[in-house]
């Protein structure tokens, strides 16, 4: 399984551990709000993955991972609002929470290195243009 997949199925696994909590939530007056804020981050972080990866450009891809890495930020949000307000008893909020957390650093992660690796790219591509106005 390639990191990409890997990522991307993390994510998905977090969605779907999203709205498990967030249809046992529903029925609770006064927080659908938050519930529906959760399941709108939460499940956009693996949709952006998968536009980033048919993404037609670098930097296309680097955008739809920075928009995934915000909403899984978001979703560690909401999350942690659910924990402080005690809303479920059970220690999902806490492990979808730090699932949360760890989806973020490694899109962080993803970014960074990707971004470097345009940089270099730019570089190495008027190295090459420089190279060659100065030989001819």
């Amino acid at each position: 399984m390639t990191d990409s997949q890997n990522i991307r199925d993390r994510a998905f696994v977090f969605a779907c551990a999203a709205a498990k909590l967030a249809l046992r939530l529903q029925s609770r007056p006064g927080i659908r709000c938050l519930v529906d804020q959760l399941l709108r981050s939460a499940t956009s972080v693996g949709a952006n993955l998968e536009e980033a990866k048919a993404g037609s450009s670098t930097r296309e891809f680097v955008r739809y991972v920075e928009i995934s890495l915000r909403e899984a930020r978001e979703a560690g949000y909401w999350l942690r609002i659910f924990a402080t307000l005690e809303l479920d008893s059970s220690k999902d909020v806490k492990e979808l929470s730090d699932e949360a957390a760890q989806i973020a650093r490694i899109l962080g992660a993803i970014v960074v290195k990707t971004k470097v690796r345009l940089r270099v790219g730019y570089a190495v591509f008027a190295f090459c243009i420089l190279n060659f106005a100065l030989l001819s």
